[in-house]
């Protein structure tokens, strides 16, 4: 089934419509059940990865994507090691770069630094991350885990847990999610690391979603269908005291898995600091690991469904 996504950009989440992502989704059942049929689908084609910002699974998995479709990838890891350094706009980067490769994935600590490049070439464009913004193809990855373990998406209750200020996945996927019926989300969070005002006002208020703000994990658990960790960052406190007032708050272990659901899913972006216990890695709700694998699954689809080879 093809996707009709041939030469689009993926800037943020809602770029894509629920159908467009279903059938991006039914590509990455059909490549996990049998990736050999894919294998020299990109034979020929080049990947370009500009990572402006540190990177281990996103740009791994891009990488491998390719990869494992029979294409190739260029690029740089590392912003010091290309023409930034010696002052080239990510304008006159991305034109260049168009000349070479199919299409580019880019990570930049800009917000908005993706879309800056789109508007430079035709080549499609990927936004593995914008600085505290948008991270679309990690939100993708969530999506895809949740379909398969659930069957479908929509009808959940989704505790967000950590740094929902600046985490950028939190943002991307609560706003992919908010286009499901029957969602309803419990944001836990220190004050200090609240939800922005822009997602509480134009997504979940605006779309008459229900939802909970709240401190303590513990309160939450027990009606949880997933739970999405990620990390309380020590650097956005401005004292150490409420850091460590609260940081224990939000580390999830053995003990504060008993109050959860028997089928409850347990998803982190990763990387994992300590805010998982790692005594949580055996228990079977935890998918943090399988959604990674997943991830590369989905960006192969994504690759093949913009450079219009899904078929």
């Amino acid at each position: 089934m093809p996707t009709g996504l041939k030469g689009r950009n993926l800037l943020e989440p809602m770029d894509f419509s629920v159908d467009e992502m279903e059938c991006l989704f039914r590509l990455a059942d059909r490549v996990i059940e049998a990736p050999e049929q894919y294998a020299d689908r990109c034979r020929g084609r080049l990947l370009a990865t500009l990572f402006y910002e540190p990177s281990t699974r996103t740009r791994f998995s891009f990488e491998a994507a390719m990869l494992r479709l029979g294409g190739q990838v260029i690029g740089f890891s590392e912003p010091n090691s290309s023409s930034v350094a010696k002052g080239e706009s990510l304008s006159d980067t991305v034109r260049t770069v168009a000349c070479y490769a199919d299409l580019a994935v880019i990570r930049h600590p800009k917000e908005g630094a993706p879309r800056v490049a789109a508007l430079a070439t035709d080549m499609p464009v990927i936004n593995a991350g914008d600085g505290g913004h948008q991270h679309p193809t990690q939100t993708l990855t969530d999506l895809l885990t949740i379909r398969r373990e659930r069957g479908g998406l929509g009808g959940l209750n989704i505790g967000v847990c950590g740094d929902l200020r600046f985490g950028r996945t939190v943002h991307s996927l609560i706003k992919a999610l908010s286009r499901y019926p029957g969602m309803r989300f419990a944001l836990i969070s220190p004050e200090e690391l609240m939800i922005p005002e822009y997602v509480r006002k134009e997504v979940l208020q605006k779309g008459g979603i229900p939802f909970d703000e709240v401190r303590m994990l513990q309160d939450v658990m027990p009606g949880l269908d997933a739970l999405y960790m990620t990390r309380v960052q020590k650097e956005r406190f401005f004292n150490e005291e409420d850091y460590i007032r609260l940081k224990d708050s939000y580390i999830l272990d053995a003990e504060k898995m008993r109050l959860a659901r028997p089928d409850m899913m347990v998803l982190h972006p990763l990387p994992r600091v300590n805010e998982i216990a790692v005594e949580v890695d055996a228990d079977p709700r935890a998918l943090y690991f399988k959604q990674a694998r997943n991830g590369m699954f989905v960006r192969m689809a994504l690759i093949m469904a913009l450079l219009g080879v899904e078929r």
